[in-house]
């Protein structure tokens, strides 16, 4: 009897299940990003200092950085699709509490309550949109998941703060409960059933922390990275009492920004696909040149905002090619590693709000986090030069032993 075509998720096109996982990405990105440009509202009205809001954003790190890799060790053996659903869930919940917060204490919670699904719901839909596409365009699947995370920045984040300014810091969290909510339905829709693989158990996941290889990608991440958001973490302080920028005009700095993340993400994935190690040498150096003269860059206006755009780009270039390593040194733990990625990065973002906190803390103004940041994406490139020596030995291991020499 001849069988009907298929019309469930799995027979729609790849891109509209890599649609909705971006969707999630510009969620997950406008929540993580718009503390930053909410900060003083959030300081003023629970009467706390700028660097004690910080708190925030390396309460949402540390809720990724524990989330990672236990939600996705305890779902190993559970459908990707389901898993994302639910992953999503918690989002929206962590969002609505911090939306309700009476409290800074309370707020503080809720931000590491939204941020335990946010490693494993971006290393869940890497693994995903990674198996939709032919194996040449992994890095560039990846990379439009996390060009939602960086629209997040053009539209999402701007958006919020802007909102925050007119109708109060609640606000921003209830626009992200918004787009979580549609991200569900979009999930549902979209993304076909990916049972998990047979041999994918919590054990084995586990079996990826064994390589020496994930854990130099890791740290070049929560190393490397940090030196954008100890930049990034004191943007608006810096452009209105650096820069002499209006307040009015920090949106559209956070929306430049975003522009030069998306086009980060989208050249990284492509380059990554061509020449992976080579995208994230260059990356990192490019990182280290631009924090270093944005120390210099942020007395002016107009070279402030152009330099914010190139760290945006040189930044967010390296994220989907960090991705694909780690998927490819991991073998037959993916999941887990590149979860495991985003628990880096929040650790880059953690530990970057932290340091960058303390030299304004000890008087070295507003600027000086960039210098910090430069230091810190110094010591990524050499964490990730030794990853590369360590490839180059072992490839050198493995060639062919060379003709006996026979005497005559």
């Amino acid at each position: 009897m001849p069988t009907t075509a298929p019309t469930s998720a799995a027979a729609r096109p790849a891109g509209l299940a890599i649609l909705a996982l971006a969707a999630g990405g510009f969620g997950i990105g406008t929540t993580e990003f718009v503390a930053m440009g909410i900060l003083p509202e959030v300081a003023a009205d629970f009467g706390v200092s700028i660097p004690s809001a910080g708190h925030l954003i390396s309460g949402y790190a540390l809720g990724v950085v524990v989330g990672a890799p236990l939600l996705t060790a305890l779902g190993a053996r559970v459908d990707r699709k389901f898993l994302l659903i639910a992953l999503m869930v918690l989002f929206v919940v962590g969002n609505a509490a911090a939306a309700l917060a009476p409290t800074f204490t309370t707020l503080l919670a809720a931000r590491v309550l939204t941020g335990i699904p946010h490693g494993t719901f971006f290393g869940i839909g890497s693994v995903v949109a990674a198996g939709l596409v032919p194996a040449h365009k992994r890095a560039q699947a990846i990379s439009m998941i996390l060009v939602g995370l960086s629209i997040a920045n053009i539209v999402g984040v701007p958006a919020a703060t802007l909102a925050a300014q007119t109708l109060g810091w609640r606000s921003t969290y209830w626009i992200v409960v918004g787009v979580g909510a549609l991200t569900l339905a979009l999930l549902a829709v979209f993304v076909p059933r990916t049972p998990p693989a047979p041999q994918a158990t919590m054990r084995s996941e586990l079996g990826a922390l064994k390589r020496v290889q994930v854990w130099l990608a890791l740290l070049t991440g929560a190393v490397g990275f940090g030196g954008m958001f100890a930049a990034y973490t004191y943007i608006k302080p810096m452009m209105t009492e650096v820069a002499g920028l209006d307040v009015a005009a920090v949106p559209l700095v956070l929306a430049v920004y975003g522009v030069g993340m998306t086009v980060g993400n989208v050249l990284g994935g492509r380059l990554a696909d061509r020449r992976l190690m080579a995208t994230m040498y260059a990356s990192l150096t490019a990182m280290i040149v631009l924090l270093a003269l944005f120390y210099v860059t942020a007395r002016h206006p107009v070279t402030a905002v152009a330099t914010v755009l190139l760290i945006g780009v040189a930044g967010s270039a390296l994220v989907p090619a960090l991705q694909t390593r780690l998927i490819d040194v991991a073998h037959g733990a993916p999941s887990l590693a590149a979860a495991l990625n985003h628990s880096a990065l929040n650790l880059a973002n953690a530990a970057g709000a932290w340091l960058g906190g303390l030299v304004i803390a000890a008087g070295y103004g507003y600027a000086s986090p960039n210098l910090v940041g430069s230091v810190l994406a110094v010591l990524g490139l050499g964490l990730m030069g030794a990853s590369g020596l360590l490839d180059r030995r072992r490839h050198a291991g493995r060639s062919p032993a060379p003709a006996p020499v026979t005497v005559r």
